[in-house]
Order: structure tokens, then C-alpha cells, then sequence
């Protein structure tokens, strides 16, 4: 192979590779982007890699559209989304009520819950919170003040379900929900 079609070879496998990743970190691999992405990328019987690179073009293209126009959201990211709205509610209620320890568990299921997903979407390793909270945030998902705005998080929710609610008040409960709706919202989508 020529320098000149080496380098041009390189350029199209390194466009693929980057545009898989993308496809399964924006669509997942059971979705159909994937899946057709994949097939493409195998070819079919008497194309050639030109056909094959105009298909996987296609493809990432549509996926893009997609991405764009909001339709990649799936119904359990929706679900999700309102299901966690509703636990924060919750919370927010119970704590209105005079149950601070009760809504920052609540609370701390929510956020746990919360990285567990964003781990699977990102292919790390479901563990314990701290241990998760330290992948996202070397996976670059999120920054590393957010990692530690979650792990004071976490300490009030550990308090909360100890029963050592001399290590929190009410305000440090009610910036808890509302940092934790914040999280949500920047992360899951």
C-alpha cells in the first residue's frame, strides 16, 4: 500500500471507529442505529468499501438527525425521568412535613440510582457509590466538583440512613433535593 492510500485508510477506519462510539453512546447497541451500523459495516455481497463507507454514512447521518431532533430519547429514559421527578416530590414533601432523615434517603436512592444508569450507558462497572461516582467522573461524564458535590451528597443520605441527623439539617436536606434534580438534569437525558 502507497504512503498516500495507507494514510487515506487509516483516515476512514478512524472515522468509523469514532462513529461507532458515538452511535453506542448516543443510541446504545440494542438500538437501530447500531444494530444497522454494525450490518454495514460488514457489507454485502459484491460491495465495495466505497458502498460500505457511503452506508455507514448514511447511517451515522440519520442517527445524527435523529440525536438532534430529541428522538433518540427512549420510553424508559422518559419513564425514568418521571418516575425520579416523582421520588424527589416525595422527598420534597416529606421533608415539608418534618421527616428530614426519611426524604434525604429518598433523596440519596434517587442520586444512587441515577449513577448506576449512567454508568451502564457508559459501560462502567455498577459498584458502590463513591467507586461509581470516581468512574463517571474520570470517564469525563461529569467534572470533578460535580464528583464532589455528589459525594457530600451521598455523606447526608449515609447521616439520614444511620440515624445520625445531628450531621445534617433541613437546608442541607432541601439543597440535597434540589441538587440532586440539578444532577439529574445535566446527566440523564
Amino acid at each position: 500500500m502507497s504512503a498516500l492510500r495507507d494514510t487515506e485508510f487509516r483516515g476512514k477506519v478512524n472515522w468509523i471507529v469514532k462513529a461507532k462510539n458515538l452511535l453506542q453512546s448516543a443510541c446504545g447497541v440494542d438500538s437501530q442505529h447500531f444494530k444497522l451500523f454494525e450490518e454495514c459495516e460488514k457489507g454485502r455481497k459484491f460491495w465495495t468499501n466505497y458502498d460500505i463507507l457511503l452506508a455507514l454514512r448514511s447511517v451515522f447521518l440519520a442517527a445524527k438527525e435523529d440525536y438532534e431532533g430529541g428522538y433518540l430519547s427512549s420510553v424508559k429514559t422518559l419513564v425514568q425521568a418521571e418516575v425520579f421527578d416523582s421520588e424527589l416530590e416525595q422527598a420534597s414533601e416529606l421533608l415539608k412535613s418534618g421527616y428530614g432523615s426519611a426524604a434525604a434517603v429518598i433523596a440519596g436512592v434517587v442520586l444512587e440510582t441515577a449513577l448506576r444508569d449512567l454508568c451502564v450507558q457508559q459501560g462502567l462497572t455498577i459498584s458502590k457509590l463513591d467507586k461509581m461516582n470516581a468512574d463517571l467522573a474520570k470517564a469525563g461524564v461529569y467534572s470533578v466538583l460535580t464528583q464532589k458535590r455528589i459525594t457530600s451528597l451521598a455523606d447526608i443520605r449515609n447521616s439520614a440512613a444511620h440515624g445520625n441527623s445531628e450531621k445534617f439539617n433541613n437546608e442541607d436536606v432541601s439543597s440535597m433535593i434540589t441538587e440532586v434534580g440539578r444532577i439529574l438534569s445535566d446527566h440523564l437525558n
